[in-house]
């Protein structure tokens, strides 16, 4: 049956337009995760194509949205049971776009970086879901969506498989005499002005693939109250990690749309460093300067590998499912390492990992990260979705020329003797491992390093990042 537009009841007049009808210079549309992103899309009013009210197959429900946040509206559709098999293509895309990220992010400075593709991801292809024409198919081509199948209804099938494969992690675990909990949580939701007209289709979609409704707000009277909602709802989703990822001032009248994705996770080791080892030691900065850091030191069962100017360990987290890869480059080499990540870098040094007792020492480090992607989104390949003229999100909207104005990413990470806590995507875990007689070797982690934190059955890096600066 053809889907019709659905009408959110108006209570106010938008505000904000200029002569022409387009909203002077606000953004529209946020796609933000919890290493959030933030996709902030502006709009043209469509003077010449009035809104029509009918109701869909799937009509959707308006009621109470939990946490105080005001109505939501629901597509009547479940959410979809997943073909767990199609959960590898959307691993390969996660990882893909994580590589070409990095280099764009990494490149040309001697920051620390943190970020969650994974989080990435899944905020853009729910943008992603109401793209058109030219705008979807650069979308795809940048979100690797053919690692999923030739449809845009596969993509977001695979993406809702790998969705479930994750959430599965979560649970207690018994260690010894111990049980420890891995925490591991994916969330999206959509938060729409009050009066626009949203396509039931694009409803449905968010619905069955995503498990999103849509929380009306209104951005146009009363934008700080918007803004608090969506800090509030990202907050309680990543045990407050990321507090307020929506300065004051971020929501203004034009906003229309914003798209959440947020993603946590905490995860003890499986091999937890003693604290009483823990000294301060010796780090060389990417940038020449040494420090001393807080450095844990243990001897466990891992999994190693070393290759040209580099070696690598994996480090177990509680359940067996997740790991943090940690890639050392020899001294002087991080950049020249770096720039084989595009080229199948990480996946060398997994495929290439084996069972072998290690004697690590580790700088315990938390680092943040927000960046401003736009720019970056562009030039991997979408530009069309930054154009006022050619953006077409018309599969969201019948009453709005929407195009992405403004994307800001944001994403955290702590690991200490304990394990791992992070805002984004972050998981961590090794192999099986099996009995082996080589002699120990030691690795002292005493420079800069990547690490990437991987979901072991099905492959995705839902971390990736490097630490080059401490103290």
């Amino acid at each position: 049956m053809h889907h019709q537009p659905v009408r959110i009841p108006e209570h106010t007049a938008r505000a904000g337009a200029t002569s022409s009808g387009c909203l002077d210079r606000r953004t529209l549309l946020a796609a933000l995760s919890a290493a959030p992103l933030l996709a902030l899309l502006q709009a043209c009013s469509s003077s010449d194509s009035p809104a029509t009210s009918s109701t869909a197959a799937s009509a959707p429900t308006s009621t109470a949205a939990p946490g105080g946040s005001g109505r939501e509206v629901r597509s009547g559709s479940a959410r979809r049971a997943p073909d767990p098999a199609t959960a590898l293509g959307a691993a390969r895309a996660v990882n893909l776009l994580g590589t070409d990220l990095y280099a764009r992010l990494a490149a040309g400075n001697t920051d620390n970086v943190v970020f969650s593709s994974a989080s990435i991801m899944y905020a853009l292809a729910m943008t992603r879901a109401g793209a058109r024409g030219a705008t979807g198919t650069e979308m795809d081509a940048v979100l690797h969506a053919s690692e999923t199948g030739s449809t845009p209804e596969g993509f977001h099938g695979a993406l809702n498989a790998l969705d479930a494969a994750l959430e599965s992690r979560s649970g207690e675990f018994q260690v010894e005499s111990q049980t420890l909990p891995v925490e591991l949580a994916i969330s999206n939701s959509l938060w729409g002005q009050d009066g626009v007209v949203w396509v039931p289709a694009f409803l449905d979609l968010l619905a069955t693939e995503y498990g999103a409704g849509l929380r009306v707000v209104d951005y146009t009277s009363d934008p700080e109250a918007a803004r608090s909602a969506i800090n509030n709802w990202v907050a309680g989703r990543t045990n407050r990690r990321i507090p307020e990822l929506l300065a004051p001032g971020a929501i203004t009248p034009g906003v229309m749309l914003t798209l959440v994705n947020a993603i946590y996770l905490k995860a003890p080791w499986l091999s937890p460093f003693p604290e009483a080892a823990t000294e301060d030691r010796a780090f060389a900065n990417a940038d020449g300067s040494k420090v001393l850091v807080p450095v844990m030191s243990a001897t466990i069962d891992a999994t190693y590998s070393r290759g040209d100017g580099w070696q690598a360990v994996d480090l177990a987290y509680v359940g067996n499912s997740l790991t943090m890869t940690l890639i050392v480059p020899e001294a002087g080499s991080l950049a020249e390492i770096e720039s084989r990540l595009p080229t199948g870098l990480l996946d060398t040094v997994t495929s290439s990992l084996a069972p072998r007792e290690v004697v690590l020492d580790l700088p315990r480090f938390d680092i943040e990260s927000r960046v401003e992607l736009a720019t970056v989104m562009a030039a991997l390949g979408m530009p069309t979705a930054f154009d006022p003229d050619r953006a077409d999100f018309s599969g969201m909207a019948t009453d709005q020329k929407l195009f992405i104005d403004l994307i800001i990413h944001q994403a955290n990470i702590t690991v200490d003797e304990k394990g791992t806590e992070a805002a984004a995507a972050t998981a961590v875990v090794m192999r099986t491992t099996s009995a082996n007689t080589e002699p120990p070797v030691k690795l002292s982690i005493d420079r800069p390093f990547l690490y990437a934190v991987r979901d072991i059955p099905t492959g995705a890096a839902l971390f990736l990042g490097r630490v080059s600066r401490l103290g």
